[in-house]
């Protein structure tokens, strides 16, 4: 069975599957064997882990000696949400603006969707980099334009440009409208980018609350990108 992930726009391989399996198991292991509930007295006081088995299927017992240790904090994760924090932060810069420019009640409910989604993504993206002792912003402290190396912070894909950013916050009326939607709609584009690029990253993307969050963001998105291609075309 091959299983799909809805908006990714391609099934997991069977590698990565398995990668993914292995990972799962490892972190219930480790679960399991610091958590009374699912560990047993096996004898002489010895401890037993008990590894769940597939669903309609039993557990089995795992022997002692059994340890598990989950792998390896992935670098490209940790970019990713730090540069997916970036790239929300100026999603929702960008509707603060809709309340003073325009009266265009689609794009308000629009806009609200998008900010009070993405300032909640924000927060969560921000306590899963601290709970794994990484910064929340790839840059320097004091020098947003470099990063901890030093180098110069490349701009994520589909984020708007100064001169775009200008440009929206001086329309106004239907004018902001149009601004806005070709503005987000490649904003949105970029976060999509930003994903595969995640995903096609060796040993990325398999942590699994990263997984479940970059999926749901890539079908939101996906969603929303229709919403304002058929909102723009009415305006044409």
């Amino acid at each position: 069975m091959i299983l799909r992930i809805v908006g990714v726009g391609r099934a997991r391989s069977a590698s990565w599957l398995r990668r993914s399996f292995d990972y799962t198991i490892a972190a219930a292991l480790c679960s399991f064997a610091a958590t009374a509930g699912y560990a047993q007295q096996a004898g002489s006081g010895s401890v037993s882990v008990v590894q769940p088995g597939a669903p309609g299927t039993p557990g089995r017992r795992l022997p002692p000696s059994t340890s598990a240790v989950a792998p390896p904090r992935s670098q490209a994760d940790i970019e990713f949400m730090q540069g997916m924090i970036m790239h929300h932060a100026q999603a929702v810069e960008m509707t603060a603006l809709i309340s003073s420019h325009t009266e265009n009640k689609e794009i308000r409910v629009l806009g609200e969707r998008i900010s009070l989604s993405q300032a909640d993504e924000i927060k969560f993206m921000k306590r899963w980099l601290v709970a794994r002792g990484a910064p929340v912003s790839m840059s320097m402290p004091g020098m947003p334009d470099m990063d901890m190396t030093g180098k110069p912070v490349r701009a994520m894909p589909g984020m708007l440009t100064p001169e775009q950013m200008k440009e929206l916050r001086q329309a106004k009326g239907a004018e902001f409208d149009r601004y806005f939607l070709t503005g987000m709609i490649q904003h949105h584009k970029g976060a999509l980018v930003m994903v595969k690029e995640l995903f096609d990253t060796p040993g990325a993307g398999e942590d699994a609350d990263l997984f479940d969050f970059a999926t749901d963001a890539d079908n939101t998105q996906r969603a929303e990108i229709n919403i304002m291609e058929d909102m723009l075309k009415e305006k044409r």
